[in-house]
């Protein structure tokens, strides 16, 4: 075994989009007998490939992974059912004495895991979130999460501005319960020994990765992906169409902007993004392994896997009192 003798082990590589977490930990499971949990929330879409990078397959046949492929465009998959999701899947591959290795650009998603957020359990008001999506219709996503922010700007900044449903449900949650959505969050302490690792390019760098993906997607044919799912009768306001590419090629198939200015765009957009990731896991952040990715090497990170002292232990704590069951 290539890792410590230690409960409940999960290995976590964060960073941002097109840093090159999806080869990192190719490389790692493979060498260390692994599987990949997908902590991406764009990848668990069928027919959603090419704008969401997501691994080929013949990288998904490499090593096996989890919560890619598992939902159609029309479905929602919340927060809540995610993590059920996600800790299935990592206590599987433990029970296969595999090591699990989760992998994700979407904080929220990584840090309801690690953390073990008790996420709230209020009950939709279907009336009201009628209303409310209705009237982020009226005024643009980006309104209503001005709004959001006007009243409780720490979920607001964890939101993206274009994601009405999340904005949406977010102030739905607020006005039934009349408390904050980022106070609503708790968290009890993480039940796994994890070992954290971050992945980071100079920005530059970065950006010009993301805009040399975006001009390969469209090689690859984005705008025929987007096209066959609007064919299918898929809404582009669903919320799988949050994904930024797809409500931009939508916007361009239907006529209300050029392509160029779609492209435009969603390199915009994508590094408005790149800085939001960069608040849910810092580089000062001590209990994260931060490596540059453009030069860390397989031996490396296994070298740290084998490092008892890299580990951290599961957390005690004990979740504070909530009334947002």
């Amino acid at each position: 075994m290539l890792w410590p003798e230690i409960p409940n082990p999960l290995v976590v590589m964060v960073g941002p989009t097109a840093v090159g977490k999806t080869e990192t930990a190719l490389k790692l499971a493979e060498a260390a007998g692994g599987e990949i949990i997908s902590a991406d929330s764009r990848y668990l879409y069928r027919g959603m490939n090419i704008g969401t990078a997501k691994p080929s397959r013949e990288e998904m046949e490499r090593v096996p992974h989890h919560l890619v492929d598992v939902a159609d465009p029309d479905e929602t998959w919340s927060l809540a059912v995610f993590k059920q999701a996600a800790q299935s899947a990592i206590r599987e591959v433990q029970q296969r004495g595999r090591l699990p290795v989760l992998v994700g650009g979407t904080g929220q998603y990584v840090r309801a895991i690690v953390e073990d957020w008790e996420i709230p359990q209020q009950e939709p008001d279907y009336r009201l979130r009628d209303v409310l999506e209705k009237w982020g219709r009226e005024i643009g996503p980006q309104e209503l999460h001005r709004r959001l922010a006007g009243v409780d700007p720490a979920a607001a900044e964890r939101i993206d501005p274009g994601n009405l449903r999340r904005t949406v449900r977010a102030l739905e949650v607020m006005l039934l319960t009349g408390r904050r959505f980022s106070e609503q969050r708790t968290q009890a302490g993480s039940p796994y020994s994890l070992l954290m690792i971050g992945l980071k390019r100079p920005r530059p760098e970065l950006y010009e990765r993301i805009d040399r993906r975006i001009e390969a997607m469209l090689e690859g044919g984005l705008v025929e992906e987007v096209k066959s799912l609007l064919d299918q009768g898929c809404s582009p306001d669903l919320p799988a169409f949050s994904s930024i590419g797809y409500r931009e090629m939508a916007a361009y198939l239907q006529g209300k902007m050029s392509l160029e200015e779609a492209v435009v765009q969603m390199k915009r957009l994508t590094r408005q993004f790149v800085r939001r990731q960069a608040n849910w896991f810092k580089e000062t952040d001590p209990t994260i392994h931060w490596f540059d990715a453009g030069q860390v090497t397989v031996e490396q990170l296994l070298d740290l896997l084998a490092d008892p002292a890299a580990w951290r232990p599961p957390e005690q704590t004990e979740a504070p009192q909530t009334d947002a069951s």
